[in-house]
């Protein structure tokens, strides 16, 4: 790596480095994107949810999905860990319990691909501040 001598080299190296990130600008558009949130709370992280956001990250890179692929703290589940929260465009967010590699290519294969609901959802137990 070069050496930085001036602000130029640091908002240089700054504009490379965010240019080669994962989401490589999907963010802006993320609500036309499918979007993936992995619990990773202290439970999760336990339950095997670093593995399980590695597969899925390489994963839908491997099928050209593209996707948004986020971390999130605690969602409640401590049961079901690890947990994974999807939303394709124009639909609910659905959280899926219990996703290890198996579950997750069933997630990628059945409901992003083709919106197919696999076995292993966790219902909604809770209404919005809002309703």
């Amino acid at each position: 790596m070069a050496k930085i001598k001036n602000l130029a080299d640091l908002r240089k190296l700054k504009d490379q480095l965010q240019s080669g990130t994962k989401s490589g600008g999907k963010s802006e558009h993320a609500e036309e994107l499918v979007q993936v949130k992995i619990a990773m709370a202290t439970c999760s992280i336990a339950s095997g949810a670093r593995e399980t956001m590695n597969y899925l990250v390489d994963e839908l890179e491997k099928r050209n999905i593209d996707a948004v692929v986020t971390q999130t703290g605690c969602m409640g589940y401590c049961y079901a860990e690890p947990t994974v929260e999807v939303k394709l465009p124009g639909r609910e967010s659905i959280v899926f319990g219990y996703v290890d590699h198996q579950k997750a290519d069933e997630i990628i294969e059945k409901y992003i691909k083709n919106a197919i609901m696999p076995e292993g959802l966790i219902p909604v137990n809770y209404q919005k501040i809002n309703e």
